[in-house]
Order: structure tokens, then sequence, then C-alpha cells
């Protein structure tokens, strides 16, 4: 009896309706392997697919939960099939690589990262990844790529250094402006009270402390002071004054208490002044973009318009400031010190939000480098020939070269280790040849899925339209 492996094709299943889907597809096609694609197959869909031993199944759907559900689903009906998942979520990507052999997790937000990353802190380097204790560079030298040590200017330390110092001294927000201004001042008037006890009445230190602490507390000096009226006159002036202080130290302490605090007063939270990069959109790229710049060791400020926006909590968790504001909005930009970035980064989901952030953030200033993420329509594209944008990377092209790498790759040791963005072309990192040009097909017209509808799954096989009510009935009881 012949071997599985033996009677596997050259065949390749991709499923999912996203643009991603659709590239992979194209590009496979253009590259001459037969493909099937299914936009969104039940499990007897899956089964046919499947009955013609393909050498590897794309799972690129939008969500986790689905993508955990197909790739289940599909080592359930071949046990020995190669399966190329895009999951977001690293904890459910560790699981599913420890549950399905021959299983590569594949976030998008992770292989754009570093490209964007390098764009943002260093003119000359197409990416910047961190690896170990330090970073590594890729740069273009002589016609060719190659990867470099890479460490920060001693000036951009220093700029990031002072950026961290003034964000202590000159909070963003309304309730840390309160809890500083309440504490400085309360602070203030117990240094000055009781520099005049020990200076002017030679008072000792300890019991100028006490009685200085008194007049804070607002029940009056330790004890009078007789020949010095005047000391009496001020210490009364400064528990007036105190008074005010505690009043606005307590509206900044429940404004903390009651708000989301996404940005701190001490600590990592705490908004960077300079030597900084704006992230505008914290969605899967965006976060993923702020925890790489973190890790190189560049301040970050995360942007997001949305209050509920799921990754705020995990923003928050990883200490990256966030400010609740519309990006393209000209007086948040300015307010969040875009004169004194690094550079601005505009990668939300919608592209024609990333141009308008673009514009806005050259119209505060012009000098600022601006990095764009684009990869969902031409919109991108058709503006960046009008209008000098930025530096603008396709997330789906390069996800789409990543996968097709890894579905198109040879015996086990070949697979890519990861991917470069470049204007034109990506570079895939594969073992022994170093960075390999991958060229995709511009478009996402791949022949099988138009617009979210379904023509048909194999080029020469009927119509497969998705059905409802059984989806991976019998499959789930199978797995229980």
């Amino acid at each position: 009896m012949p071997d599985e492996r033996d009677a596997e094709t050259d065949a390749i299943v991709v499923i999912g309706a996203t643009t991603l889907a659709r590239r992979v597809c194209a590009s496979l096609r253009e590259a001459g392997r037969p493909v099937g694609h299914l936009a969104a197959p039940d499990d007897q869909d899956l089964r046919r697919a499947l009955a013609a031993r393909p050498s590897a199944v794309a799972v690129l759907v939008g969500d986790d939960l689905p993508a955990l559900r197909y790739a289940l689903a599909v080592r359930h009906v071949c046990d020995t099939v190669r399966i190329v998942v895009t999951v977001f979520d690293r904890t459910v990507a560790q699981q599913l690589r420890s549950l399905l052999c021959h299983c590569v997790t594949v976030s998008p937000a992770d292989l754009l990262a570093p490209t964007l990353a390098g764009l943002c802190v260093d003119a000359d380097a197409l990416a910047v990844r961190p690896e170990g204790r330090g970073a590594v560079a890729v740069r273009r030298r002589e016609g060719r790529l190659v990867e470099t040590a890479w460490r920060p200017s001693p000036a951009a330390r220093r700029r990031g250094l002072l950026g961290r110092l003034r964000g202590h001294l000159h909070p963003h927000d309304a309730d840390a402006r309160l809890l500083l201004i309440g504490l400085l001042g309360i602070v203030t008037v117990l240094a000055l009270d009781w520099l005049w006890l020990v200076a002017a009445l030679h008072t000792p230190a300890a019991t100028a402390f006490l009685e200085a602490a008194r007049v804070v507390a607002g029940v009056g000096p330790a004890a009078p002071h007789p020949g010095h009226p005047g000391y009496e006159v001020v210490s009364g002036v400064a528990m007036l004054v105190t008074v005010g202080f505690t009043a606005v130290l307590t509206a900044g302490i429940v404004d903390r208490l009651l708000g989301p605090r996404l940005v701190g007063v001490l600590g990592p939270r705490v908004l960077p002044r300079s030597g900084h990069v704006i992230v505008v959109g914290l969605g899967q790229v965006g976060l993923r973009l702020c925890q790489t710049l973190r890790q190189l060791g560049v301040p970050v400020i995360g942007v997001e318009r949305e209050p509920a926006a799921p990754n705020l909590r995990l923003a928050r968790s990883m200490g990256i400031p966030v400010v609740l504001a519309h990006g393209e909005d000209r007086a948040v930009l300015a307010r969040l010190g875009l004169g004194r970035a690094r550079a601005l980064a505009a990668v939300g989901s919608d592209e024609l939000d990333n141009i308008a952030v673009a514009v806005a953030a050259h119209a505060v200033a012009p000098d600022v480098r601006v990095v764009l993420r684009a990869g969902e329509d031409e919109a991108s594209a058709e503006t960046r020939s009008l209008l000098p944008l930025g530096l603008t990377r396709d997330i789906t092209r390069t996800s789409a070269a990543y996968v097709t790498a890894h579905l198109t790759a040879g015996p086990a040791g070949t697979a890519p280790r990861h991917v470069v963005a470049d204007t034109d072309c990506d570079y895939v990192a594969l073992p022994g040849d170093g960075l390999v040009g991958r060229p995709v097909p511009a478009g996402d017209d791949c022949g099988h899925v138009h617009g979210g509808e379904v023509p048909g799954a194999w080029s020469h096989s009927p119509v497969v339209r998705p059905r409802a009510g059984r989806d991976f009935a019998d499959i789930r009881q199978g797995l229980s």
C-alpha cells in the first residue's frame, strides 16, 4: 500500500474570502500551481477538497476564532497535510502549533511590524527587528540587501530620555495635570514653610517639619512665635491656599480612578515629548508596531479614536501610553509633539483614514517622516501618485509573499524565516539563500472570489457555495 505522502499532488487549497486569500490564490496560479479556493466551506466542502490530497492548505480568514475552527477541521479530515493559518493572538497561535503537527501560524501584523519600525527609526533601513538582546537592521548596500547590527544613535537616545523626563513634568491629559498641580502645590507650601522656620526662626529641622506639616494639614502652626507676626499671617494664608491645592489633587485622583487610565503620571505610560514615534490606529498592526518600537528602546505614543477598541487593554498591560483622539485632528498632533517626534505611522485598517492622518501630519510638521499602511484597496497607490504622503507599505502584498513562500516550500528546513517589505517588492529570508525577492501580482482578482461572492471553488470544478446549519457538525463531534 503506498504511503499517503506519495499520493499528494501539487495542488493547494486556500480558504477565505479576504484580500490576502485572493492575493495568495492569484500568486499561486501565476506560479503554475493548481489552486482550490473556498470562501466559506462547510465540512462536506472540506472533505471534497481534501480528497484530492493537496500538498498544503492555507487558512486565510479575518478572525482568530474561524481560523482556529478551520485549522482543527482540516487536521481532522487529513492528518498529514501542511497547514498555514493566519492568527493574530499569540496564545492561540502557540496552542495551534503545539496541538497540530505540520501547522504554521502567520500574523500579518507581526510580519510587517519590523519593516514599519525600521522606516520609523532609521531613514537608511528597510527594516529593524529585535533579536536577542539587540536588534538587526536590513539595509541596501551596492544593490543587495545586507543585515547589520542596529543601535539607536547617541543623539536619538538623548532625545528619547529628555522626552520622557519632559513627559513627567508636562502631562497630557486633564486628570494628570490636576494631580501634578495639586501635588506640587502642596509640596511647595510644605517646603517654603519648613525653610522659613529653619532659616528665619532657627527652629530645629524636625520641629520645623512638624509645624509645616500642620500648616499643610490645615490645623495651624504647632506653636505661636512671639515677635514674628509675619510668619503667623503667612502660615494662615498657606493653610487657605493648601485647601485649594487639596481640592485640585482630590479631583485629579477621582478622575484618575474613574477614567480609563491609558496614560500614566509616572512610569512607562507617561507620554514622551520628544524623540518618540506616534502610531495612529491601535488595531493589530498598530499594537504590534508599538510593541516592536518599545523593544527597540524607542518611545512611542498610540492614538486610538474608539474608546471601546479591544486592543486598549493589551496596550495598557504592555505599558504603551494611548491617547483617545482622532489622529487626523491637527490640534491633537500638535499637542502630541509631532514636530519633535521621530516619525508618525498611520496604520489603521481604513486606508482613507490613514491618508487623512498623513495630510494632517504634513500640515503640522512638513519635515516629519510619515509611514503608511496600505493593502486593502487601491486608494493609497492612487493618492501617492498625486501627493508625496510618505513611505507606504502594502501589508497584504507582504503577507501574500510570505504565505506563498511557505506554501511552495520544499523539504523541512527550507521554510522562510521572515520577510522585508520594500516599495515595489518583498524579500523573503530563506535558509541558505538570504533575502530573496518575491514578486506578487498587484491585483487580487484570483478568478474564484470577487468582492465576497463565490463564483467557483476549484478552477475546474462546479460552483461551491457556503451552506448554513450543519457547518462542522460531524467534525466537532469527532474532535470531542
